[in-house]
């Protein structure tokens, strides 16, 4: 991974429509917490020294997933060929929360963003090996021109934000 894959990733996600961001650890819950739109649910963030912000309701219920504006999860890698996060599924319901909510903020290491679709294969193989078996890959915001025209957000969140913290 270089940096040059990360710019790639970041006009890859801008061709989207989708707002990102690269930033330090150590001011990643200033930038969640201002990406997010309140009532906000979230699942724990596995990177050091990065938590979610205390107005992001962590193991949220049905309930406050039906009503959530913004949903916050970790992307396990992303492809910057195409702008695509990997959202695993887990336990905590990493899915879910990604896929509800009309905002979902990913939040992805900038150490796993690889450069094209063969790269995320591998990774895919790598956790297919853990027995992570169930990812949704995300790129961009929802769209379908099922009915004609292309219709942004008619499944799935319809803004996306994807915040990558630097290795540093």
């Amino acid at each position: 991974m270089t940096t040059d894959t990360v710019g790639r990733f970041e006009r890859s996600l801008e061709d989207l429509e989708v707002t990102s961001e690269v930033v330090p650890a150590t001011d990643a819950g200033d930038r969640i917490a201002a990406a997010v739109e309140d009532p906000a649910v979230g699942t724990v963030l596995p990177f050091e020294g990065v938590s979610l912000p205390e107005t992001v309701t962590a193991e949220p219920t049905s309930e406050e997933l039906e009503n959530a504006a913004t949903g916050v999860t970790p992307a396990a890698f992303a492809i910057a060929e195409h702008g695509t996060v990997a959202i695993t599924s887990s336990e905590r319901g990493d899915e879910p929360i990604s896929l509800y909510p009309d905002r979902h903020v990913a939040v992805v290491a900038e150490s796993d963003v690889v450069d094209d679709l063969g790269n995320g294969f591998g990774r895919l193989l790598e956790g297919f090996s853990d027995g992570q078996d169930s990812v949704v890959f995300a790129t961009g915001r929802s769209a379908t021109a099922d009915m004609g025209g292309l219709v942004h957000g008619v499944h799935g969140p319809g803004e996306v934000h994807v915040i990558v913290l630097e290795d540093r």
